[in-house]
């Protein structure tokens, strides 16, 4: 056994974006997005696996893996082809075997990734107990119950990191933040909606009312 800061980042409507634009370019966003993990990381932290839509780091290190999470969020938050992060990180005894790591720490680190919002970086008070300097500035959002964890954990929001990018539109069919004034818009109920894509326009446009939650989301 071993302390470990962990961090799960995943792309936030990465399913939306694979049936929008299909399995090759979604197989293709996946690769660029595990390679800028891989370049963003500090210290001895390191890429565990790939899964999916997600990356999985780990390091002994509390400050360095939050470093290689902010990193990460910023090079995401800058591509503008890419759906929103988010993620969660934990800190705590973890069992490494062939490379791979295991236990509740683990498990704490997914379901607050989980409750993350597009854009947004959870982390336990354990995690910043475990930071040695001040790398960010926290929010306390409170004693929080995760699916499958038994005590409330409680959470808290980097802030530091959040960039004017954030709030950007957002594609509402496949999820992708969009550059300023992209060309592929139409009017819905008095309000100008963007697209990445004339492909993505024309299914909106097919059925506006599929997508009710993500305009309400922007």
């Amino acid at each position: 056994m071993s302390d470990r800061a962990i961090a799960f980042a995943d792309l936030a409507g990465f399913t939306a974006l694979t049936e929008a634009h299909g399995d090759e370019d979604a197989a293709d966003l996946a690769g660029a997005f595990y390679a800028m993990a891989k370049r963003c990381l500090v210290g001895e932290t390191r890429l565990v696996k790939p899964i999916g839509d997600a990356v999985l780091l780990a390091g002994a290190s509390a400050d360095d893996t939050l470093t290689s999470v902010l990193g990460l969020a910023f090079s995401v938050e800058h591509q503008a082809d890419f759906p929103g992060l988010r993620t969660g990180a934990h800190f705590g005894s973890v069992v490494e075997r062939e490379g791979d790591v295991f236990g509740s720490t683990v498990n704490v680190a997914a379901r607050v990734a989980a409750h993350a919002r597009s854009g947004q970086i959870l982390c336990t008070r354990a995690l910043r107990e475990a930071l040695g300097k001040d790398c960010a500035q926290f929010l306390p959002i409170g004693p929080v119950r995760l699916k499958n964890v038994i005590e409330p954990i409680e959470l808290f929001e980097l802030v530091a990191c959040r960039s004017p990018s954030t709030d950007r539109d957002l594609d509402p069919v496949c999820r992708m933040r969009l550059p300023p004034g992209s060309a592929w818009w139409l009017e819905h109920q008095g309000r100008i909606v963007r697209f990445c894509s004339a492909r993505c326009r024309e299914t909106f446009a097919a059925a506006p009312e599929r997508f009710e939650s993500e305009l309400a989301e922007q």
